[in-house]
């Protein structure tokens, strides 16, 4: 069943008044209490509705805009499904926003409230909700519609997951599979664990800790060896006894599945038969049990992530952020544009300007510009270790598709491809000596977009084109923002999961920069 429209006062009571005026920080409280009848106008609730199945039966069901509004308030306090339930009845100012004020019983259980973040994470209705916020800034005055002038980057988000070892890894998975068998067969999970452990020949799953349990000396490559042949052989017994089982739940062979795929990511066979740990780390290696998209990763040469790489674009006129998106911390930034396309498209935004650090410069969103929009990013140095001439001193003619060297050579040239000046010419030129050392003449390569290249460090050599240049730095304060509200680690397990907290925590930000602008326009 579909629920129906919710319609709460729109003029607070003498009561939320009083809640009102008390309330001297986290004033997102009152704004969103002024203001709800807007942001979940008729219209919108309406679309919130789809994500129910339309049925006769059942109860009618929670409505969205309540919970909507909930799951707003959690990114904002940052606080646990459980947490929220208690803040309902606990907290006036929840109260206050969900219409709920001076109640004794909660308006709807932790199972309603995880039940619809599902359907919106499955509905891509957190996307709709930056969209939203958006519209209300439009009509807001101030926010007119444009191509925008934005901002790109990134920074890192520790995932929720445990990150452990091979060994640890996959005692860990084994654990679970045998936990998820003795809760089904009616026993406790520590309990039933230990026992199933013993049952099938494995009584080093029995701990939490299966290095501890195998108590080897993991410097010693006999040693080593020998405790890695013990994991395996609980692996192989473990995966023999759940495939016995009859009516085995998903969850289980799940577990299973994961011990199998560390095994295979980390342990090689020697020509003797001996199984070790591979030397190096597999590609896209998975390193955590209970999250399978974290991954090791870096933003810096300093800075070491486990977890993931949170992207948002700022737009540098409003502060507003339009898009946002989530890569695994192994993945180069540049692969999030085609989520950030897909973002701006849904929202029918274009872009007039792009400022963004180097790591973009090799997205889809920059080589596949349209030829109206304007990048801004710092240039790749042109390194000079000889004293030679560098690339720029050559002239590149891209109408032409022609490359002068200091000399008056022209050769032609093409993108992404290596120049290289004829032997005999260098040779007998006058600046060999200035140029090259080469006995084959001088190459010189060039970028696949060389052009922008181009661009972009004629216009760094100008104070205004650093001064252009140094805008990008407002998106890294709403980074920071963003950051505060989500948190240094992530709050769920899962790329998907945690990107529908950052978008919500978009929404945040967003609510943010509409009440300050609604505050500033009243005391004008």
């Amino acid at each position: 069943m579909r629920p129906g429209v919710w319609r709460p006062p729109v003029e607070p009571s003498t009561a939320e008044q009083t809640v009102i005026r008390l309330v001297r920080r986290a004033k997102l409280f009152v704004f969103l209490r002024r203001y709800r009848h807007e942001l979940f106008d008729e219209a919108f609730q309406t679309e919130l509705a789809e994500v129910y199945r339309d049925s006769a039966k059942g109860q009618p069901p929670v409505p969205p805009a309540q919970l909507a509004l909930a799951l707003i308030l959690q990114a904002y306090t940052g606080v646990s499904d459980d947490e929220v339930i208690e803040a309902t009845v606990m907290d006036r100012r929840w109260q206050l926003v969900l219409d709920c004020l001076d109640t004794d019983r909660p308006p709807f259980s932790k199972g309603t409230l995880v039940g619809f973040r599902t359907r919106m994470i499955a509905a891509g209705w957190d996307r709709r909700l930056i969209e939203r916020t958006i519209e209300i800034a439009t009509v807001s005055g101030g926010f007119g519609p444009r191509a925008l002038r934005a901002a790109l980057d990134s920074s890192p988000l520790w995932g929720a997951g445990r990150v452990e070892d091979t060994p640890n890894m996959m005692g860990h998975a084994l654990r679970k599979a045998l936990g998820v068998i003795a809760v089904q067969q009616g026993w406790g999970l520590a309990e039933g664990t230990t026992v199933l452990a013993g049952r099938v020949g494995a009584p080093i799953l029995t701990g939490s800790s299966l290095k501890a349990a195998l108590d080897a000396d993991w410097d010693d490559p006999d040693q080593r060896d020998h405790a890695l042949a013990m994991v395996l052989a609980a692996l192989d017994a473990v995966e023999t006894f759940v495939t016995a089982q009859q009516d085995v739940l998903p969850a289980a062979e799940a577990a299973v599945a994961v011990a199998r795929q560390v095994r295979d990511q980390d342990v090689e066979t020697t020509p003797a038969g001996v199984a070790r740990l591979r030397h190096g780390v597999a590609r896209n290696r998975r390193i955590s049990v209970e999250d399978p998209d974290m991954a090791h990763g870096r933003k810096s040469r300093s800075t070491l992530i486990d977890g993931y790489k949170r992207h948002v674009v700022t737009d540098l006129d409003t502060g507003l952020v339009p898009a946002v998106g989530l890569t695994p911390a192994n993945v180069p930034e540049a692969t999030v544009t085609d989520t950030i396309i897909d973002d701006l498209a849904a929202g029918n935004l274009t872009l007039a300007e792009l400022h963004i650090d180097r790591a973009y410069l090799s997205s889809t969103l920059v080589r596949d510009r349209d030829e109206h929009l304007e990048i801004f990013c710092k240039a790749w140095r042109v390194r000079n270790t000889t004293g030679r001439y560098d690339k720029t001193a050559f002239t590149l003619d891209f109408d032409h598709g022609q490359l002068t060297c200091p000399a008056g050579t022209v050769m032609a040239f093409t993108p992404g491809r290596t120049v290289r000046f004829p032997a005999q010419v260098c040779t007998s030129c006058p600046l060999h000596d200035r140029c090259t050392t080469s006995s084959r003449g001088r190459s010189v390569s060039i970028h696949p977009d060389e052009a922008l290249l181009a661009e972009l460090r004629k216009r760094q050599a100008t104070p205004t084109g650093r001064a252009r240049l140094r805008e990008r730095t407002k998106v890294e304060h709403t980074l920071a923002h963003v950051g505060h509200w989500q948190g240094r680690r992530a709050r769920y397990h899962g790329q998907r999961k945690n990107l529908f907290d950052l978008r919500r925590t978009a929404v945040v930000h967003n609510l943010h920069v509409i009440a300050r602008h609604r505050n500033d326009q009243q005391a004008a």
